[in-house]
């Protein structure tokens, strides 16, 4: 990682820090960012077991770890925020103890991910998080090898074509066939060229954060070095049923056909005799 990388890796685990309470109140147990577009797909892409060792990977408040554990799942989960685990750690109950591990760790430290056990999970998730990691190559190696044969990684990110720091949401009128209508579209004017700029996970946040774009070329590749497959995508929109956000130009209601999330599943190749 080089130095500038490095420094934005800092801020940004600081952030994250500053932004836990905010976040934890504000995300709880699911936004529609999460029910809608999210977990629907990353449920569909994991084919979740019974009784199957899954990693949680950027966990955040434990959102998704409870989820996967009300599922039936053995969850180790993980964030290098100290402050979202606390509260990850506050929002499990007793209940869950015997199939939840949290611990503070980072995803860029390949040693310490595979002090976690090497061949010892089925599958590991990672929900909006990738794009918030100043580098993912030592994760996806250190995944070859904490997943067993044949095992998954399903992951969510913002849609790097469509939703990434180098575009804006955009609304003009048409006179069309004598009815005056919106169109609304998104303008990109970025893409290929990976890169890093501040910017709100929510709005109202204490503090801004980096996010870190990678064109799909750049994040499956880092996949594929790995020894990874792609087996399943999802893109996912808004319905266009679904009601309008507050925002004149949010995601909800108005961008039916443009999707703002990308989920995907990687899968480690089974072991061949």
């Amino acid at each position: 990682m080089d130095e500038e990388r490095k420094r934005a890796h800092h801020e940004t685990r600081a952030a994250w820090e500053a932004n836990a309470a905010f976040w934890d109140e504000r995300m709880g147990e699911g936004n529609d960012f999460f029910e809608l577009l999210v977990w629907p797909a990353t449920e569909r892409l994991l084919e979740l077991q019974p009784n199957e060792r899954v990693l949680d990977v950027a966990c955040g408040n434990g959102l998704a770890t409870r989820r996967l554990a009300r599922r039936g799942a053995r969850v180790v989960a993980f964030d290098f925020a100290g402050e979202l685990i606390a509260r990850a750690r506050a929002r499990t109950s007793e209940d869950w103890a015997d199939r939840i591990t949290y611990h503070v760790l980072d995803a860029t430290d390949e040693v310490a991910l595979l002090a976690l056990g090497e061949r010892a999970f089925d599958a590991a998730v990672c929900n909006m998080a990738l794009f918030d990691m100043a580098e993912i190559d030592p994760l996806l190696r250190a995944l070859a090898r904490l997943l067993r044969p044949g095992g998954r990684f399903v992951f969510s990110v913002l849609h790097p074509c469509f939703n990434n720091p180098y575009m804006f949401r955009t609304a003009d009128e048409e006179d069309h066939d004598g009815k005056i209508i919106l169109r609304y579209a998104v303008k990109v004017y970025g893409y290929l060229t990976a890169g890093m700029r501040r910017a709100l996970a929510m709005r109202g946040q204490p503090q801004a954060q980096w996010v870190f774009h990678r064109p799909l070329q750049e994040l499956f590749g880092s996949a594929f070095q790995a020894g990874m497959v792609c087996d399943g995508l999802i893109e996912s929109a808004f319905p266009p049923d679904v009601p309008a956000g507050g925002s004149p130009l949010g995601w909800s209601g108005k961008f039916s056909e443009i999707p703002p999330v990308l989920v995907a599943r990687l899968r480690l190749p089974a072991a061949t005799s």
